[in-house]
């Protein structure tokens, strides 16, 4: 068999020449149909927030419920009109939200994509017809400033714009009239209804009154003319003002990549923030579902609900620690602090509605911020701005937002 290698003698043999590769990637799809995807998705979005601020208005609701949904009828010109006075304001400070996140990106030369609006309307009443908006980031943010100021960007803005709508909803409160003509019905108790009609559970769309609602309140607004919080819904501009509010202080939640973990990132860098954002996400879970389970709790709790919330546990805080035994401990302490709590305290409760929120943070979004190329501290201007981000999260912020 002839041998495979070369001979002693023979010559070197020559380099191979460098193949060239071709990298086939899809096509961008021509502008025209990026730029009408977003502009269909704001259309869809303004028409399902406008029937949902109609059905608050209005107490009608767009379809029939029943053993099957179905079209109750079009809503009239009038209605529509009372619908957009809450779609308006609210998709107005969503869209300078966003596009504050835009420009600033812009700015630093990061490649971004327009808004993508997100509308929501099953038919079912008590939505507020979209789940918000979103931008897409498509570069690399190099530095702990341009991370800062994209982050912070959006929620000033939106705030800016939300405070001032909230200041025209209270200085142009209707006349007690106003919620006659919605419910006839309470005309008879007059201006006194609400000691009358509201004895019991909460009715309709109840939202908590963070602390600036509260001030505004009582800086703008005259005492005789405020509604009651089960009336809230028949008031567009202040339903919108006053869930700007919430979705302000959703996105300043200090917790891994929203627009608050962006913020504390820049004002604290990688390392410390990071052991922060992990003692914050615990303390959010750790609230939520505070007194989801007692020692007074049926049997029947228990036992179809331990199981289930123990896994939760689990799957929030695996990504947390790097060992699923030690994601498994903590998931177990946590559970064990919070009985002990309720023993302690008795009657003390969280929310369990933020344990959703809780799982999109730990499974999607992620509770850890990326390390920056440059990660500069701020200037001091910059530090000053976003404790002062963090002074208006405080403000806006409600534990358990809806009542």
């Amino acid at each position: 068999m002839p041998s495979l290698l070369p001979l002693p003698d023979a010559p070197a043999p020559e380099p191979a020449l460098p193949v060239e590769f071709v990298r086939y990637e899809r096509p961008a799809p021509p502008r025209w149909r990026v730029y009408g995807l977003h502009l269909l998705l704001f259309v869809i979005t303004l028409i399902t927030t406008t029937l949902a601020g109609a059905e608050w208005i209005t107490g009608k609701s767009f379809f029939l419920q029943g053993d099957a949904v179905k079209l109750s009828g079009w809503l009239s010109s009038a209605e529509i009109q009372r619908g957009l006075l809450f779609s308006l304001p609210f998709l107005g400070v969503l869209t300078v939200h966003e596009f504050g996140h835009y420009f600033t990106a812009r700015h630093y030369k990061v490649r971004a994509t327009l808004p993508y609006y997100i509308p929501f309307f099953t038919g079912v009443f008590n939505t507020i017809g979209t789940f918000g908006a979103v931008i897409r980031i498509k570069d690399r943010i190099f530095s702990r400033k341009e991370f800062f100021d994209i982050g912070l960007a959006g929620p000033l803005a939106g705030f800016i714009v939300a405070v001032p709508v909230l200041i025209y909803g209270f200085t142009h409160l209707p006349h007690v009239e106003y919620v006659f003509q919605i419910h006839p019905e309470y005309r008879a108790y007059g201006a006194d209804y609400a000691q009358h009609v509201y004895r019991g559970a909460g009715q309709g769309l109840t939202l908590t009154k963070p602390l600036l609602y509260r001030l505004l309140e009582y800086w703008f607004a005259d005492p005789a003319l405020l509604p009651h919080p089960n009336e809230l819904m028949h008031y567009p501009i202040l339903l919108a003002g006053a869930l700007a509010l919430f979705f302000t202080a959703l996105n300043l939640l200090p917790i891994g990549q929203l627009d608050g973990g962006h913020i504390l990132y820049g004002l604290l860098g990688f390392r410390r923030f990071n052991r922060l954002s992990v003692i914050l996400f615990i303390s959010f879970i750790f609230y939520a579902g505070l007194g989801l389970f007692t020692l007074h709790s049926s049997a029947d709790v228990w036992l179809y609900g331990a199981a289930p919330y123990l896994l939760y546990l689990f799957v929030v805080f695996r990504r947390t620690l790097p060992t699923p035994r030690r994601a498994l401990l903590l998931a177990l302490g946590v559970w064990s602090a919070q009985l002990a709590l309720t023993v302690a305290l008795p009657g003390l409760e969280g929310n369990p509605g933020w344990l959703v929120f809780g799982l999109l943070l730990g499974r999607i979004t992620g509770i850890f911020h990326p390390p920056a190329a440059d990660e500069r501290p701020l200037s001091p201007a910059r530090k000053v701005l976003g404790w002062v981000m963090l002074i208006i999260f405080i403000l806006c912020f409600s534990p358990s937002p809806f009542g």
